[in-house]
């Protein structure tokens, strides 16, 4: 089966709630991502949640966030 569609895999395959116990979706310089809260208070970004490309040339994902 292929699927075409915008979504991530996450978004059609919910995984389990095991291990994304730090994950949030926070406003960072005025751009909405999902990242994970590290222990010494810090955000590392899984997921820019942007239609503007030239976001996409600030942000990777795998980014400190201070």
């Amino acid at each position: 089966m292929i699927l075409y569609t915008p979504l991530s895999q996450s978004d059609i395959f919910p995984p389990s709630d095991e291990g994304f116990k730090n994950r949030e979706c926070i406003s960072y310089d005025g751009k909405m991502m999902i990242a994970d809260k590290n222990l010494d208070g810090s955000y590392q970004m899984v997921q820019l949640l942007s239609t503007d490309p030239q976001d996409f040339l600030k942000f990777s994902p795998g980014s400190i966030l201070n």
